[in-house]
C-alpha cells in the first residue's frame, strides 16, 4: 500500500488508518472478535468510553454520559463472506467489508472522534455483529439497551445520498414428500408439484404489483434454491422462496398468503421476518444532514433500497428520526469487487462532522 492514506477533506485531512486497518481484521458474520477489539481499542485510545457489550458488539461513547439526548451512529462490524486481497489501488481501497459496510462504521468512528460534542449530547458509535445474517443479534440487543433521539444507521449510500428506507423480508421453506409412483401415472411428480408452488407465488405477486411503478413499492419474489430427492420409496421436494416486501405488507400476511397454495400435505416454514421501514424526511436529523452534504459542496438526494438492514430492527422500536448513511456505491456490495474511493470516505467523515457539532431536534 504505497499510496497516501490521507485525503483533504473540509478542515484538515482525514486518515484512512483506521479503515485500512479495519477492513484487513477479515470480519465474516459470528467471526467479528477481532475486529471489534481492534475498533475498542482504537475508540479507547481516542478518549471514547470503549467497550464490548453482552453480544460482542463494539461500543464507543463521547460526549456527558448523563446527557439529555443522544444520537446512535449504529453500524456493522460483520461482513458478507469471501476474503479479498486488501490494496490500494488509484485513490481506492479494496477488500471485503471497504463499501458494505465498514466504510461507514469507519466514518462514524472518525466523524465522533473529531467532533466537538455539543453541550447536552452524547454521541454513541456500535459496530454491530452478525447483521448480514437472519440472526442480527447486535440490532437486536443495541435495540434494548437504548433509546436515542436521532439515529444513523452505517450503509453505503455515497458520501451525497441520504436512505429513508429498506424493504422488509421473509424466506419461505416449502417441502412436499409423496410416495414414489410410477412416471407412467398421470399425477404430477413432486418435482412439478414444486414449480406449481412457485408459479402461485409469482402469480400473486404479480397482482398485487398491478399499478406500483417503484421497486420500492413491489412485491419481489426469488427463487433461492429447489432440490428433489428420492430414497426410492419417498420423493421430496425441497424449496426456498424469499420475499422482499413494500411497507404495506407485513411477513406473516405474506406468509399466510402464499401458505394457501401449497397442497394440504405439505409444509412451510417462515423466517427472517423483518418488516419494511420508511423514515420522513421531514425532521431535524434530515435537515442536518442535508446542510453538512452542501456544506461539502455537494448534491443531496433520497433513496429508498430494496434490501434490509438493521433500520429495519431499530427503526419501529426506537420511533425516533431515523436515516442510513454511508460512502460506497452499494451496487458493490458482496462483489469481488468491493472498492471504497478514499476521497470518497474522507467527505463522508466530514461531513458528519458537521452533523454532530451542529446536532439539534
Amino acid at each position: 500500500m504505497t499510496e497516501t492514506r490521507e485525503h483533504a477533506a473540509g478542515e484538515g485531512s482525514v486518515s484512512s488508518d483506521l479503515l485500512v486497518n479495519l477492513v484487513c481484521h477479515y470480519s465474516p458474520s459470528a467471526q467479528e472478535s477481532a475486529a471489534v477489539s481492534y475498533l475498542v481499542d482504537w475508540m479507547g485510545a481516542r478518549g471514547f468510553h470503549a467497550y464490548v457489550d453482552a453480544v460482542g458488539n463494539a461500543v464507543g461513547i463521547r460526549g456527558d454520559a448523563n446527557a439529555a439526548r443522544t444520537l446512535m451512529l449504529l453500524g456493522h462490524i460483520d461482513t458478507f463472506p469471501g476474503e479479498l486481497r486488501v490494496k490500494i489501488k488509484r485513490g481506492s481501497l479494496y477488500g471485503r467489508g471497504s463499501v458494505d459496510a465498514k466504510g461507514s462504521l469507519c466514518a462514524f468512528a472518525e466523524a465522533a472522534h473529531r467532533a466537538a460534542i455539543p453541550d447536552g449530547w452524547r454521541v454513541i458509535v456500535v459496530g454491530a455483529v452478525e447483521e448480514e445474517i437472519a440472526t442480527s443479534k447486535g440490532a437486536y440487543y443495541v435495540r434494548d439497551q437504548f433509546a436515542p433521539d436521532l439515529c444513523i444507521i452505517g450503509e453505503p449510500s455515497s458520501a451525497e445520498r441520504i436512505t429513508l428506507g429498506y424493504k422488509g423480508r421473509l424466506l419461505v421453506d416449502f417441502t412436499l414428500s409423496r410416495p414414489v409412483a410410477h412416471t407412467a401415472r398421470p399425477e404430477p411428480s413432486v418435482a412439478e408439484l414444486g414449480v406449481q408452488f412457485w408459479n402461485a407465488v409469482q402469480a400473486w405477486a404479480a397482482g398485487v404489483n398491478a399499478g406500483f411503478e417503484r421497486y420500492f413499492d413491489q412485491v419481489m419474489t426469488s427463487l433461492r434454491s429447489f432440490n428433489t430427492s428420492s430414497d426410492h420409496l419417498t420423493d421430496t421436494v425441497r424449496l426456498t422462496v424469499g420475499f422482499r416486501l413494500p411497507p404495506r405488507f407485513t411477513p406473516d400476511e405474506v406468509f399466510d398468503v402464499v401458505s394457501a397454495f401449497a397442497p394440504e400435505d405439505g409444509t412451510l416454514r417462515g423466517y427472517s421476518r423483518e418488516q419494511a421501514y420508511q423514515g420522513d424526511k421531514n425532521n431535524a436529523l434530515v435537515r442536518g444532514m442535508l446542510a453538512a452534504i452542501r456544506a461539502q459542496g455537494g448534491q443531496p438526494g433520497f433513496v429508498l433500497k430494496t434490501g434490509t438492514s438493521d433500520m429495519n430492527v431499530v427503526g419501529a422500536a426506537w420511533s425516533c428520526p431515523i436515516i442510513a448513511y454511508g460512502p460506497g456505491d452499494s451496487n458493490l456490495d458482496h462483489t469481488p469487487q468491493e472498492h471504497l474511493p478514499l476521497s470518497e470516505y474522507a467527505k463522508a467523515v466530514v461531513t458528519l462532522q458537521h452533523v454532530i457539532e451542529h446536532l439539534s431536534v
